[in-house]
């Protein structure tokens, strides 16, 4: 009898594991897949462009042109939602003179594909390749990784910084460790590092990126819990800021002071 009872129990956790195993990207990528104008999302100075990746899809981005300064803000968004979703947060870039692409990524907003680690990687190049067609170098982007954004942005900055054509800088906001790190702070039942196929290992990245980094993180913040955030920024090489938002989750950090501290921080 029980033998029965472990047995049931081997075979209800051995089930839930493979449900999670299968279900994880669908976990992962929360897309919105609809899409309104700029002009609705409340940024009409941004243009939708269409930029096509490496492996063939073409995705729509929006991207307003710099005025005042020589940098760019190139914003990779969170899991959820999309580049709408975002507006709120790149229009007081856009009057304060930034360049500003938001990026599109497959899957979101109205772009065909599905989201993947990789994917999102073609994406990230396709659009940072579009700017230096445009005639706007590295050292004037400052790429902007929101949550699992981070990983992306991330990705990017080290692959530049390898190319000895680093980016001008590097801000994340509310990033993480891994995603395998992150999986396991949410499913501590199971062994989610080993599970993660989507693995946006920033921590294996982070140090080999050769400009100055920016790391905001809500100590409050329970999707992508602070630690993980700053045990990212003691790996990290100098020149490196950490500000801990007191009282933030993870969604609020612009009601905190964000956009005020950031451009404070490209300023120096």
């Amino acid at each position: 009898m029980l033998s029965t009872f472990f047995s049931l129990v081997v075979l209800v956790y051995s089930a839930s594991v493979g449900l999670l195993y299968i279900a994880q990207r669908s976990l992962m990528y929360q897309p919105d897949r609809s899409l309104i104008s700029p002009a609705m999302s409340g940024i009409p100075e941004v243009s939708p462009i269409l930029i096509t990746t490496s492996d063939g899809i073409t995705l729509e981005s929006w991207y307003s042109p710099p005025t005042t300064s020589a940098q760019i803000l190139v914003y990779f968004h969170g899991n959820a939602g999309n580049i709408a979703d975002r507006a709120s947060k790149a229009l007081p870039y856009i009057n304060a003179g930034f360049g500003v692409m938001l990026v599109g990524y497959r899957g979101y907003g109205g772009n065909p594909g599905d989201p993947t680690e990789t994917g999102l990687y073609h994406d990230a190049s396709a659009a940072l390749k579009h700017l230096k067609s445009l005639g706007f170098n590295p050292n004037t982007w400052v790429l902007y990784g929101e949550s699992l954004g981070s990983g992306v942005a991330v990705e990017m900055a080290e692959r530049y910084a390898i190319n000895n054509t680093p980016v001008g800088a590097l801000i994340l906001e509310a990033p993480f460790t891994s995603m395998a790190d992150a999986a396991a702070k949410h499913y501590p039942f199971i062994p989610a590092r080993a599970l993660v196929k989507d693995r946006y290992d920033s921590q294996s990245k982070i140090a080999k990126i050769n400009t100055k980094l920016l790391i905001l993180h809500g100590n409050l913040d329970r999707v992508v819990p602070f630690p993980l955030g700053k045990k990212l920024f003691d790996q990290a090489s100098m020149p490196k800021h950490f500000h801990e938002v007191k009282g933030a989750g993870h969604n609020n950090l612009y009601e905190f002071g964000a956009f005020d501290l950031i451009v404070e921080f490209l300023k120096h």
